[in-house]
């Protein structure tokens, strides 16, 4: 079978799909994608360039003042910072996950997977719990004996990297994982025979391999972690302002959607253009996870 033949699909009783039925069969998907996606940010580029009247100066705000500037940087630094968490602490997590087997690799699977069965604000409302005056955490180092007053932790840029890891983590682990499994064990094993060290093994072997998923599983963090809301409107502080804060303030604030629409059109030319630089970079198939 070719690889032409394979891409193709096919009936139950084997027979190909015509080229027809495989485009009706996709059509509700691509209908509903371009209705909640591609309408919409279409409609906002339209409008922070034709509105009030033809013109880029909705844009030259956007570099023109320092402040918007500001929240445009600290929404990069904090995205990075989310990513390089994620990335540390999610491959220990991965690694694990998939040399474990068994009850023990079902548990690790679960504890992964398990928050994504809750909501995001539900989680950045318990992590608001914690960080209060008076919360747990604060509560158990004065209990220590290791702060005589409470820390500020509510309403920091701290609070908000923290929560937003701990959300987009199993974004990172997923992907991480699935390349860390498709490795066959021999490989390691080979490398113990013609004499590496464990530590030597896993550097020049088990490493270079599963960077397909890390590289996946940190463009899925960081593009997420971009355009990221409730957790840095619940947990930062305004003068700590994300451009998803920013734009949701000129839109229900101050009522200047040509403005909130150009900061989309900047986030999304950004999105857009890093998308192009990894599919470039890497093959799609290998940024799944298959090294294949």
């Amino acid at each position: 079978m070719t690889e032409a033949e394979r891409s193709h699909f096919w009936h139950s009783d084997g027979r190909r799909l015509s080229g027809l039925s495989t485009l009706l069969l996709l059509l509700p998907f691509f209908a509903i994608i371009a209705f909640v996606f591609v309408y919409p940010i279409l409609q906002l580029l339209v409008i922070s360039i034709l509105e009030p009247h033809p013109t880029l100066d909705n844009y030259a705000r956007v570099v023109d003042n320092p402040v918007h500037m500001r929240v445009l940087m600290r929404t990069l630094w904090t995205a990075t910072l989310v990513t390089a968490l994620s990335v540390i602490l999610g491959f220990p997590v991965a690694y694990y996950m998939s040399r474990a087997k068994g009850t023990v690799a079902a548990l690790v699977a679960v504890c992964v997977i398990l928050p994504l069965w809750s909501s995001v604000l539900v989680r950045t409302a318990a992590w608001s719990f914690l960080f209060q005056r008076n919360g747990l955490i604060n509560s158990a180092l004065m209990s220590l004996g290791l702060t005589s007053q409470p820390f500020k932790l509510l309403y920091t840029q701290s609070a908000v990297v923290i929560a937003m890891t701990h959300v987009l983590l199993p974004f990172m682990i997923l992907p991480m994982y699935g390349a860390l499994r498709s490795i066959p064990s021999d490989y390691g094993r080979a490398a113990a025979v013609l004499g590496a060290t464990r530590l030597r093994a896993f550097l020049e072997v088990i490493l270079p391999l599963s960077l397909p998923g890390v590289v996946s599983g940190s463009l899925l963090v960081f593009l997420t972690a971009l355009g990221f809301f409730i957790t840095p409107a619940l947990l930062g502080s305004p003068q700590e302002m994300m451009i998803s804060t920013l734009v949701s303030k000129q839109i229900r604030e101050v009522l200047d959607w040509p403005f909130a629409a150009a900061l989309v059109g900047v986030l999304t030319v950004f999105v857009t253009l890093l998308a192009i630089i990894f599919s470039k970079m890497l093959r799609f198939d290998r940024l799944m996870g298959n090294a294949s």
